[in-house]
């Protein structure tokens, strides 16, 4: 852990984004999977309002971008095997891919949902094979909606494969494939429920491996561990649930660490945490990290143990209001971070800035509140 908290530290600002002419949140963040010999070379952001902005991974050059008006994009995810294709669900009910190297601004592959379907949430499996889908509640119905996602063909839409409709009740807000099992995929939702899925199984019921409670609206979900045997969460509150599946068949409890809100059990001197964006699972410290941060741009790395978090470091001088989105790329062990002072930031080990200072912050019309949850910043202490 001394040695992140050393990279953590020499962490600078590398790069920023120009600032579009048209400023929005930064939402959601993905970097291209690299290619044989090559680093990664695309950055995609999901913004508020409603596009998707691709960059080049080294210089935050804009290259790119996608929109899906009057449908609102979620998430943003380039596939595995092919640096150059990225999806993004959608709420007029598809999950939509684009090729990269291809000037129109057309959707190379739309993967259609049942009509009342909204998405918010999607992932796609590791092998590319499978793309999963979480809907918000329609009347009584909230559904994982799963395509095959193999042979994209030019613009022809793809009717579902199948969906789940039985173990979430409200908004699944969040899914995440297993890293390196593809056949396991984790979902959370605003019912407070995580729940595990093996889905080689016949049917919903066989294939619901664990359903785990956090008690609370589930913000942020994923897998950690030695072979990612373990599963986290994050909620719209504040609060951290960290769950190991390995032990579902043992006598010990699977619960690693519950913490109510994290805020109230950080300590950090001459600052405070507002909120948590997410977290990073660290393979060559075997550690996993939540990202919190503060309302005025300030960003803090916590370390997770089953004795409790604790502050390993912060990052200042980046942004100038809430961070929202992040990615942390192993391979060189660099930061991307979005916020909504509609900046990209590109942070690595000893760099050095060569452009502007901090741009002044930036508010933007409430309408972009109604669709997207804003964290919960009251800083009331809770009774443990």
């Amino acid at each position: 852990v001394e040695k992140i908290e050393e990279q953590l530290a020499s962490l600078r600002i590398a790069k920023r984004s120009t600032l579009s002419e048209e400023p929005a949140y930064l939402l959601d963040i993905d970097i291209s999977k690299p290619a044989q010999s090559e680093s990664s070379r695309f950055v995609a952001v999901s913004c508020s309002n409603k596009t998707i902005r691709v960059y080049n991974r080294e210089t935050l050059n804009f290259l790119r971008e996608y929109s899906s008006c009057p449908g609102i994009l979620n998430g943003v995810r380039f596939a595995h095997t092919c640096d150059s294709i990225v999806f993004s669900a959608c709420s007029d009910g598809t999950v939509k891919c684009w090729d990269v190297r291809v000037a129109t601004q057309k959707a190379v592959q739309v993967f259609s949902g049942y009509p009342s379907n909204v998405f918010i949430s999607f992932d796609i499996n590791c092998s590319d094979l499978i793309i999963c889908a979480g809907t918000e509640k329609v009347e009584k119905d909230t559904f994982l909606v799963f395509w095959d996602a193999r042979g994209i063909t030019n613009c022809a839409t793809k009717e579902p494969l199948g969906v789940y409709s039985e173990s979430h009740n409200d908004d699944i807000t969040k899914i995440c494939f297993h890293p390196i099992e593809p056949n396991l995929v984790v979902s959370g939702s605003t019912d407070g429920l995580v729940n595990v899925f093996d889905i080689n199984k016949d049917n919903e019921d066989d294939a619901l491996v664990s359903t785990c409670n956090s008690d609370s609206s589930v913000s942020f979900i994923g897998w950690s561990g030695r072979d990612y045997k373990q599963v986290y969460c994050m909620t719209h509150d504040e609060g951290f649930c960290w769950w190991d599946i390995a032990q579902l068949d043992t006598e010990e409890p699977i619960t690693l660490l519950h913490v109510l809100d994290v805020r109230d059990t950080v300590c950090i001197e001459n600052d405070s945490l507002h909120y948590l964006v997410g977290g990073l699972y660290h393979e060559k410290a075997d550690k996993l990290f939540l990202i919190g941060g503060t309302s005025t741009g300030n960003i803090h790395l916590i370390s997770c143990g089953t004795d409790g978090l604790s502050l390993v470091g912060t990052l200042c001088g980046g942004h100038s209001a809430t961070v929202r989105s992040f990615c942390w790329n192993l391979t060189d062990e660099s930061l991307l971070t979005g916020g909504e002072d509609a900046q990209l930031l590109l942070w690595k080990p000893g760099a050095v800035e060569m452009s502007l200072a901090k741009k002044a912050s930036m508010k933007i019309a409430s309408s972009v509140q109604k669709r997207v949850r804003v964290h919960n910043s009251s800083l009331k202490s809770r009774k443990k």
